[in-house]
Parts: structure tokens; sequence; C-alpha cells
């Protein structure tokens, strides 16, 4: 059997340290490699590139996960900024973007964490909610609460019961594009995970399972990415009418 290649999307630090060196890197958390080898797949790391060279990636790849960290610009979907909202990242924003897009039109299993499930929701015509409080832990720790999913979901085939997750996020869905579903709420109802209808993979949640214990969603996600011998049929995921230019 041919291990899964899964793609998983980094993102720029401009000052990072180690040895002897300060310089600007290109940083992924170690905690998402070892969630997709202990899953059984093979992880590949995707730094940012110009968003015309996303389907030539993608192309090799079995599925992709769009990794969490800043926040997404407003200007994405329409909002104005919050003045709590983190710095913006245009060419990061760009190449996620650029994935999900691609992932969604090629019938490519995706699974978005963290700030990956809130592009999933813009990139679909959704929008967000810029702060919330009680969903993350002090500085550089996460956070625990409890996730329910929703029955007749994806989510709840994989997480029966409810379920306690390490969280570390403050921004959330707001609107939720119209083609996505709710597929699990925390106790104050912001919504915890969506997912597109359909054969293909297509899954955000704004938990973070690479810093847990529990492996099902990731077992889940990498069991859909067998490759059948031709391409599975794409999504259909249009932002809504409007929509701001990506």
């Amino acid at each position: 059997m041919v291990t899964p290649v899964i793609g998983i999307s980094m993102y720029l630090e401009q000052s990072a340290r180690w040895g002897d060196w300060e310089m600007p890197a290109v940083l992924l958390p170690a905690a998402y490699v070892h969630l997709v080898q202990q899953a059984g797949g093979r992880a590949v790391l995707l730094p940012a590139d110009v968003p015309e060279a996303a389907a030539e990636v993608l192309a090799g790849l079995d599925g992709v996960i769009v990794a969490g960290g800043g926040d997404v610009a407003p200007e994405r979907y329409g909002a104005r900024r919050d003045p709590r909202t983190g710095p913006a990242d245009p060419q990061r924003d760009a190449w996620e973007l650029a994935l999900v897009e691609g992932a969604l039109a090629y019938g490519l299993p995706l699974l978005g964490i963290c700030r990956g499930m809130q592009l999933l929701n813009v990139a679909c015509g959704g929008t967000l909610l810029q702060h919330l409080d009680g969903h993350r832990g002090p500085a550089g720790r996460m956070g625990e609460h409890v996730v329910t999913p929703l029955a007749g979901t994806r989510l709840a085939e994989i997480f029966p019961a409810p379920t306690a997750v390490p969280t570390y996020h403050h921004q959330a869905v707001d609107v939720l594009a119209p083609r996505l579903t709710a597929s699990a709420r925390a106790q104050d109802g912001t919504v915890e995970a969506v997912e597109l209808a359909g054969p293909v993979f297509t899954l955000g949640v704004q938990w973070h399972p690479e810093m847990g214990a529990d492996t099902r969603l990731a077992e889940a996600f990498i069991r859909a990415t067998a490759r059948p011998g031709t391409p599975g049929p794409p999504a259909v995921c249009s932002p809504a009418a409007g929509s701001p230019p990506r």
C-alpha cells in the first residue's frame, strides 16, 4: 500500500533563532508533522509561494492540511479591521486561499485546522468574528473545552460523543458560508467545525488536534486520501456573490 502524501502549509517568521543563528525562517510546529505520521501519512511542507503555483503543488499530493496561525486579513471577507485583530500576512493569505480553492476544485481531501477552518469559510463566501474570549489558554499554552458534534455530519461519524479538545483561538466563524455545514459547536454556541457535503473529505476544525493525543480525526482524513483509479469529483463551493477579490 502506498503511503498517502499530505501537504501542510507553513508560515514565515521574520525573526527565528536556533543555534548561533537568528534570521527569517519558514516554520511549522513539529506536532503537525507528527500527527500526519502517526495517522499513517507522509508529511511534506508547503512554504508560501505565488498563488499560481498551487495547482502544480496540489497535483503531487493526496491531501492537504491548512495549518493554524495568525489572523486572516478582514479585507479578505469585506470587513473593517478590529483593533484586536493581528497583523496581516498577505502572502500567506493568498497562498493558503489558493490551496483551499485548488483542493475544492480538484476534489482533493482537505483538513483545515484553526486558521485553516477560518480560511475554508472565507474561501466559500463566509465571514469571521474578529474577537471572542474564552477559547484559549494563557500565552503559549493551549486551553481546553468540550465540543459537541452535530448529528448527521461527517464529524459526528468520527466523534460520536462530546469531546474535550485543545484550543487556542480568538477568532471564529461569524456568517457561515452558504454551502458549508456547521458540524460541531462549543458550549457557548461557537462553531467549532465545518464541512462540505459530498464524497470528498472537506472539513475544518477550530481546535488543534495536533496538540492532543486523540488521532481519530487525522486517521479519518488519511483514510479519505486513498486515491481511487480516477480523481474524485470536485467539491461545489463558490464564494457568495459580491465577495471581495482574493
